[in-house]
């Protein structure tokens, strides 16, 4: 892995695997991953996926355990970070998709339907389809990403200017929330809204879309651009993971992470840092165990067939 500076590059190399290390920021509010947990070194920085997988998000409870969802299929697969081996929770079936998704604490996971327009609900344990939340009619929806902030899990949709509140381990009616203010919505066919973290203030959400990042309050859905310094854009911006006031940007046909220092509302982001890695083939998202990000590899710019390999890596933070 490189992680990259205003100043010249540093490589470091740990047990043959480039991995860098820098000291890691206090877990806040809102954050799109572990909080707990220590990924040791001896566990393994690389791990399969199934043949055809077609992966893009990834999520991480308390427990070392890594769910990747698919999108030929809408499958599930779990993978345990300890040994790197891992199998099929959930089945799936042919015209699904499972985009991004995360684990709640209460073992519920929250996945993003794609071109479906749905938010489904799964059961981490067994693998069980729960629920399944219609978030959308129109004809060409991508719910995308979602995150998990207060009561509610926020789901994106690409395709449309608004981000859908499912209630979490309850039931209750689906909240669609119009984004407006600053916003720029991309035209009709071309992705918008993408990954979404909460802000360190737990006032709002982050969301990125087309090389920007917006800060979206959720009583009004007004977007504020949050003000870059150090880098003029996230280019190819698609999962977030923000721990503290560090937000990572996983800018996917770039095939690295920007590492991005926050104010305290979200109003500015100042470039601290790159990270790059030679195993990097379009990584989409990321999820943090311990002193680890671990990304799942699309590798949108290889042949989508059921012969594709596809990997899991795991970088330092």
């Amino acid at each position: 892995m490189t992680r990259n500076h205003p100043q010249p590059s540093r490589r470091t190399f740990l047990g043959g695997t480039a991995l860098a290390t820098v000291g890691l920021a206090t877990a806040g509010v809102g954050t799109a991953s572990a909080e707990t947990g220590t990924a040791k070194a001896t566990w393994p920085t690389e791990f399969p996926l199934p043949d055809g997988w077609l992966p893009e998000g990834i999520t991480i409870g308390k427990a070392p355990y890594a769910y990747m969802g698919s999108r030929a299929n809408g499958g599930i697969y779990r993978t345990d970070l300890r040994t790197g081996e891992g199998k099929v929770l959930h089945a799936g079936a042919t015209g699904l998709a499972s985009i991004g998704l995360k684990l709640d604490s209460d073992g519920l996971l929250y996945v993003s339907g794609g071109a479906g327009g749905t938010a489904k609900i799964i059961d981490s344990r067994t693998g069980r389809l729960l629920t399944t939340h219609q978030l959308t009619q129109n004809t060409a929806p991508f719910i995308n990403d979602v995150v998990l902030h207060k009561d509610r899990a926020w789901f994106t949709d690409s395709r449309d200017a608004v981000l859908y509140g499912v209630p979490r381990g309850r039931s209750g009616a689906v909240h669609a929330l119009p984004l407006g203010g600053e916003w720029a919505q991309q035209p009709a066919g071309v992705n918008s809204a993408n990954g979404l973290v909460a802000t360190p203030d737990g006032r709002g959400l982050i969301v990125v879309n087309a090389g920007r990042l917006y800060n979206v309050n959720l009583n009004t859905g007004h977007a504020t651009k949050i003000e870059l310094s150090g880098g003029e854009n996230v280019t190819n911006g698609d999962g977030l993971v923000r721990i503290g006031r560090t937000l990572y940007v996983v800018q996917n046909r770039l095939n690295l992470i920007s590492v991005w220092d926050l104010d305290a509302k979200a109003a500015t982001a100042t470039l601290r840092s790159t990270i790059t890695d030679p195993r990097f083939d379009v990584p989409t998202t990321a999820a943090r165990y311990g002193n680890r990000l671990y990304l799942v590899n699309a590798r949108f710019t290889s042949p989508q067939t059921p012969e594709t390999t596809f990997t899991g890596v795991a970088v330092s933070l």
